[in-house]
């Protein structure tokens, strides 16, 4: 079983000890693991204060891990979403139904805190990346 690390940059990765995403390698497929990620554009490092944007922003930065595997949000088989306030369901519920439509993973919320107050979202996700798809 062969497995690959995925950083996003961020020094969180080596201070907390982990990677954006895990990808472990199979025969005939790559199962991919990737860490919550919140509404952070990483490359302004800039959070809006809209827990919809937030969450688009969760999306976006989980296809650039999945894109970095060789795989694509279609890839997606389990999704989390961790959100610090239960109100705002109403809102992201809409931005999930939007992305996911067609995919339909496997999902579950739970309401808890997150470490930063200008977080109201986070979203980890795991994805089945067919051999095809790799390349192989």
């Amino acid at each position: 079983m062969k497995r690959e690390r995925i950083g996003s940059g961020s020094s969180f990765e080596a201070q907390a000890g982990y990677s954006r995403a895990v990808i472990v390698q199979h025969t005939d497929h790559a199962e991919v693991f990737v860490s919550g990620c919140t509404g952070f554009d990483y490359s302004t490092m800039t959070i809006d204060e809209d827990v919809a944007v937030q969450a688009r922003q969760c999306f976006v930065n989980i296809a650039d891990a999945l894109t970095q595997a060789g795989g694509k949000l279609t890839h997606l088989v389990r999704v989390r979403y961790y959100l610090p306030d239960s109100s705002d369901w109403g809102r992201v519920a809409p931005v999930f139904g939007e992305v996911l439509a067609d995919i339909r993973p496997a999902a579950t919320c739970l309401i808890c805190g997150l470490i930063d107050p200008r977080m109201r979202i986070e979203i980890e996700a795991d994805a089945r990346i067919p051999r095809q798809s790799l390349g192989s």
